[in-house]
């Protein structure tokens, strides 16, 4: 009887151990399924993240992506803080001279920087993204040919007054891809790029991040945030701005204009004393404003950053001493 128990339980142990050993087998067989499935899901995730990059860069910041409206504000409102990310940046232009700055001009909100090219230039994106609109304002109004590019690091660049467009509406570019030729298209005083940076659709100062003297941005990476911003826009402008005498403090402010966007204002340029503006009327020439403000043609356009050859529109502003 003993011996018979004993047999019973010795098999019964056998029976586990085998069903224990089947059961480490069918783990370990199973483990490199689990991990193929793993790294099927985390494929296609990746893909799915991908796919909605290109379609919506910076969705995280944005809810659409559009052909239509050329500034965004109602539903992507600015953040207190973001960390923009300027690493594999390029410069759009090689050009070091700015002719204008950004904040308040002329009673306006100028809400980027005029950089000076020439009719033809190459103008390059500044990061990699999406053009989001290509589009032509007219003669005589605003940007005059100009392009939005939505970019991966939550920026949107703006590139006005450009003689021809070398890319289209949905097309993905890289950093440094040729975008367009340099012009004098829209309102403009002479062949220039304006150039702008925005962020949610508010327009920043593009001297918190760019440094065109010196053809490089200003660090691996900008933080916006709203309760220092004046300050530092007020900094960046003295620092890398069309010229080192500038005063008073930025601003948060909705800019009443016929863009009616909303925008944060740098603080307001202090020409030199000797520097005043004429208003040009109906009819006049260089010549004609040259005489009368006592200067030399060759003077006047030096000091506006324009050619003998521009064509005068009435209401343009030339600066004069």
């Amino acid at each position: 009887m003993i011996k018979t128990i004993k047999t019973t339980l010795i098999l019964v142990v056998m029976s586990l151990s085998a069903t224990s050993l089947q059961a480490q087998d069918l783990l370990a067989r199973q483990a490199p399924v689990d991990k193929k499935m793993k790294q099927v899901d985390s494929v296609a995730l990746n893909q799915l993240i991908y796919q909605e990059m290109l379609d919506n860069p910076a969705s995280d910041l944005y809810d659409e992506f559009d052909n239509i409206s050329t500034h965004y504000r109602a539903n992507t409102p600015l953040p207190d803080e973001a960390t923009i990310d300027l690493r594999g940046f390029c410069m759009p232009t090689p050009s070091r001279v700015i002719t204008s700055n950004f904040g308040a001009r002329w009673g306006r909100q100028h809400k980027g920087l005029d950089i000076k090219v020439y009719i033809g230039d190459t103008i390059r994106a500044a990061f990699s993204g999406k053009v989001r609109v290509v589009r032509n304002e007219g003669a005589r109004k605003g940007y005059g040919k100009y392009i939005v590019i939505r970019h991966y690091n939550g920026l949107e660049t703006y590139y006005g007054h450009l003689s021809k467009w070398l890319v289209e509406e949905n097309q993905e570019v890289r950093a440094g891809d040729p975008i367009a030729l340099g012009g004098n298209t829209g309102r403009s005083t002479g062949s220039h790029l304006h150039f702008e940076t925005r962020l949610c659709g508010v327009a920043l100062n593009p001297a918190l991040m760019f440094d065109f003297r010196n053809q490089d941005v200003t660090g691996d990476f900008y933080t916006f945030k709203r309760s220092k911003y004046a300050a530092e826009s007020a900094q960046a402008t003295r620092l890398r701005g069309a010229n080192a005498s500038t005063s008073g403090a930025g601003r948060l402010e909705t800019a009443d204009d016929d863009d009616t966007e909303m925008a944060i204002a740098a603080p307001e340029v202090s020409f030199a004393p000797e520097v005043h503006f004429h208003k040009v009327k109906k009819g006049e020439t260089l010549q004609a404003i040259a005489k009368k403000r006592g200067m030399t043609i060759d003077a006047l356009c030096k000091l506006n950053h324009i050619g003998k050859n521009i064509r005068l529109m009435p209401g343009q502003i030339l600066k004069y001493n």
